[in-house]
């Protein structure tokens, strides 16, 4: 039944195999069940109701992947989508959580009508590889800068406002105000917290350096050890490793799509949707390749097109169950690796992170000590990327800049506040366009 189910013997592989492939998966991944909780709380969501969306929606869409589409890709919560949505829409901009999940429901569907449309498709083709890499690099560098404020090791100045910043930069003359103005410092490394999260990053990273499979998961769970045993945390009373989830807490059909609509949070959807939208691709076609389910050289896809269908329903039906963006996780290359080839791969995947239900309290025990370093080290290997971008287009991005800026000063009838050297510049440019 699941050779004619997953086609087991057409792609070379067994059930022992594709349920340790799917095991390996889950193990890499697994940090999300501890992460998004941690992440999402700080946007006033209740922890336990963000396990349960996370465990049940990573779960029941990783199962979708794998019976309908027969790919071995694992998807849950994205790391960097987390983080927008907390730290920018709800925290930044002052939007409800609710309301905040009403503009993940929308890109979903923005999401869905671009994939059975083709428009995804023709837009990932468009765009240029090097913009595609900055966009993954960008979000590296937030993720890690978040990661960085909630572990403690840096320090993010909240007190400049706009106004007070512009005169700190206006009076010092650069980007770099004094050291009693810095909006970056080093954080306190008397505190315990601070040395505890310090020792997780060392840890998880010698893990990642040995190449030893579940590095984020070992070090969340050894850096929570560590807390409860020097006294960092307190267990609490009548603690239970295991309990039947109570979906009361759950936060399913929360979310205010009138408010994220009538606030116009256009560009909010927007930026879940175009982010969501490269993210995804990349993991579904290079996992897919891996998996040799795919052939770029030759442009044969089969299933992409259901995989991305997939992905897309993932997003809206996260926001439904009160989880940001889920997307196909690139961890799924691990069980791939581990010679996963079929949706009976995922279907494991799907099964522990529904099992995963039963582990709230085990959950409610993990300090933001052990799972900011994780946000540091996603972001950090997203940051790799940056060596893929063609920097020689950086000189024409500069030579664009030199137009644009006296142009738009023209248009606004600001004409006299650009420095007539800047003319000269723009002319020059142009001239070097047109004729050389």
């Amino acid at each position: 039944m699941l050779d004619k189910l997953f086609k087991l013997n057409e792609r070379g592989t067994s059930v022992k195999t594709e349920i340790l492939a799917g095991i390996t998966t889950f193990i890499t991944m697994a940090y999300i069940l501890f992460l998004a909780p941690n992440i999402l709380s700080l946007a006033g969501m209740d922890k336990d109701a963000v396990l349960i969306a996370t465990a049940l929606g990573g779960g029941l869409v990783t199962i979708a992947m794998g019976l309908f589409v027969n790919y071995p890709i694992a998807l849950a919560p994205g790391v960097g989508l987390l983080a927008f949505y907390s730290f920018t829409v709800v925290l930044g901009m002052g939007v409800s959580w609710q309301t905040a999940l009403g503009a993940v429901f929308i890109s979903g569907l923005v999401f869905l009508v671009l994939t059975l449309t083709s428009i995804r498709q023709m837009i990932v083709v468009g765009i240029p590889a090097s913009m595609k890499v900055a966009i993954t690099v960008g979000i590296g560098l937030f993720i890690s800068i978040i990661g960085l404020k909630l572990s403690g090791l840096m320090a993010i100045s909240i007190s400049l406002s706009p106004n007070t910043l512009g005169q700190v930069i206006q009076t010092h003359g650069n980007l770099v105000p004094p050291a009693s103005e810095a909006l970056l410092t080093l954080g306190n490394l008397h505190s315990g917290e601070t040395l505890l999260a310090l020792f997780s990053l060392i840890f998880t990273a010698l893990l990642m350096a040995r190449k030893i499979q579940g590095s984020l998961l070992i070090g969340v769970l050894v850096t929570t050890i560590v807390s409860y045993v020097t006294g960092l945390s307190t267990m609490p009373e009548n603690f239970t490793v295991l309990a039947v989830p109570d979906f009361s807490k759950a936060a399913f059909l929360q979310l205010d799509i009138p408010s994220a609509i009538h606030m116009g949070l256009i560009t909010i959807i927007f930026s879940f949707t175009f982010v969501e939208l490269f993210d995804s691709m990349g993991t579904l076609i290079g996992t897919a390749t891996e998996a040799k389910i795919a052939d770029p050289k030759s442009g044969k896809f089969p299933g992409l097109g259901k995989a991305m269908t997939v992905d897309a329903i993932g997003v809206s039906a996260g926001a439904l169950l009160g989880t940001s963006t889920i997307t196909a996780f690139v961890e799924s290359a691990a069980g791939v690796g581990a010679g996963g080839r079929t949706g009976l791969t995922a279907v494991t995947t799907g099964v522990l992170f529904l099992i995963c239900l039963f582990l709230a309290p085990l959950v409610s025990l993990v300090p933001n000590a052990a799972t900011s370093p994780v946000l540091i080290i996603v972001g950090a290997l997203m940051l790799g990327a940056i060596r893929n971008i063609d920097f020689d287009s950086i000189a024409n991005g500069i030579s664009a800049g030199l137009i644009a800026y006296p142009l738009l000063k023209i248009i606004a009838g600001r004409a006299k506040e650009v420095n007539w050297i800047m003319y000269v510049l723009a002319v020059l440019v142009i001239i070097r366009y047109v004729f050389f």
